[in-house]
């Protein structure tokens, strides 16, 4: 059966780029506690939002939504669960609620796992809520043609409990005695637990719950306000990539943790920037709501969509970022494209209102300018028809 030990130095760690993004993480990290002292209405939006994006983006990545409105009033706890996949998404609320506020006093072992898997599923009533897999399963593989294959095949079912036992007790006894760096213990942690592929069902959101768990014992909370859910599902083929090429050949023993833990980190670093920017953007120079708006429009390439302004600005009501977007519309500095759930906003840069628009002149300006053209136009007499109309388009 396949064995735990996390006393073998990483690969990852001869990799230079990799030995940068580890610093650059301990420098946010460092970062973390002023950021921290923010304003706390500012924080705490935030993390509002992190928790409604966390919820729906790891239940979203295994098929599991609802609609904006019914996802709100779930997380908000103004509203129950009407049909399977709601029940799924409470279930994820209250693991994840208990992980922001409790995660010092949740230590990793394996029956406080199968709590939190009861508690996942406490809302369905499943019979399997709350304990290891009673069937052997396989992890599978399928190629564009349709036709599957077996990568690998997880511990069996009957092996479960103490590969569980083993897994906890050797990431415990490394992070009590530093064996390794905790940036690398992670990951190792969350692909083993992926790769026993434990439960009947939940493996997957499982193992993100576990993700933000571990980071924030260890100390990395941006999890709490930048949904780190939210950017493992929009470069979901990449996380589903990394977790391949590292669980090939697992159930051997020969498998190489470096692409997920490249991943992981590189996930964690997104959170962080992302994290800066919203709070610096809020608490730096005193910018008004409609301005801020503007300035996530202007800094972006391409298309932008109201969700992403709600992302980058949690604390401004939907109200207020559509009467900004109405009015850039109407001045002309952005430009309106797609329909429907597809409609974004293009930054044009120059306003109807700036000095390069004729229509924002003063009238006064206008008159002098309607002036100056006659006299032009007198002036080009007896001047041949090419040249007049030249000069005349010139002056138009």
């Amino acid at each position: 059966m396949r064995s735990f030990s996390f006393s073998q130095a990483s690969s990852v760690l001869q990799d230079p780029s990799f030995v940068r993004n580890l610093a650059a993480l301990y420098e946010h990290k460092g970062k973390q506690a002023l950021y921290l002292e923010a304003r706390p209405d500012v924080l705490e939006s935030l993390c509002e939002f992190a928790k409604i994006q966390s919820t729906d983006a790891s239940n979203r990545i295994e098929g599991i939504f609802t609609s904006k409105k019914r996802l709100n009033e779930i997380v908000a706890n103004r509203a129950q669960p009407n049909n399977r996949d709601e029940q799924e998404i409470a279930g994820y609320r209250d693991v994840l609620a208990l992980i922001h506020e409790s995660h010092d006093y949740i230590d990793v072992t394996p029956n406080v796992i199968l709590q939190l898997h009861s508690m996942l599923h406490r809302h369905s009533g499943h019979a399997f809520a709350g304990r290891w897999k009673d069937g052997d399963n396989a992890i599978v593989e399928r190629a564009a043609d349709g036709s599957e294959r077996v990568r690998f095949r997880p511990v069996p079912a009957v092996a479960t409990p103490h590969a569980m036992e083993e897994l906890c007790a050797e990431y415990n006894r490394a992070v009590s005695e530093g064996v390794l760096d905790p940036l690398v213990l992670i990951p190792r942690f969350i692909l083993d637990f992926t790769c026993i592929h434990p439960f009947t069902d939940g493996n997957g959101r499982m193992s993100r719950l576990l993700t933000l768990l571990l980071l924030y014992r260890a100390g990395f909370v941006v999890g709490k306000y930048v949904s780190i859910e939210g950017e493992i599902s929009r470069t979901k083929d990449t996380y589903y990539d990394a977790l391949r090429q590292s669980s090939a050949g697992w159930d051997e023993g020969r498998n190489d943790y470096a692409p997920f833990t490249r991943y992981t980190l590189g996930v964690m670093l997104a959170a962080y920037k992302d994290f800066e920017s919203r709070v610096e953007s809020v608490t730096g120079a005193a910018m008004s709501k409609p301005k801020r708006i503007e300035k996530v429009l202007s800094g972006k390439l391409g298309k932008v969509t109201k969700a992403d302004i709600v992302r980058e600005c949690p604390d401004i009501s939907l109200t207020t970022i559509e009467r900004t977007l109405h009015g850039l519309l109407t001045q002309g500095r952005i430009e309106k494209v797609g329909a429907g759930r597809s409609t974004g906003y293009v930054w044009k840069g120059v306003a109807r209102g700036s000095l390069f628009s004729r229509r924002a002149w003063p009238i006064g300006v206008v008159a002098q300018c309607a002036a100056h053209q006659k006299r032009r136009a007198r002036a080009v007499i007896g001047i041949g028809p090419t040249m007049r109309t030249m000069m005349e388009r010139g002056c138009a």
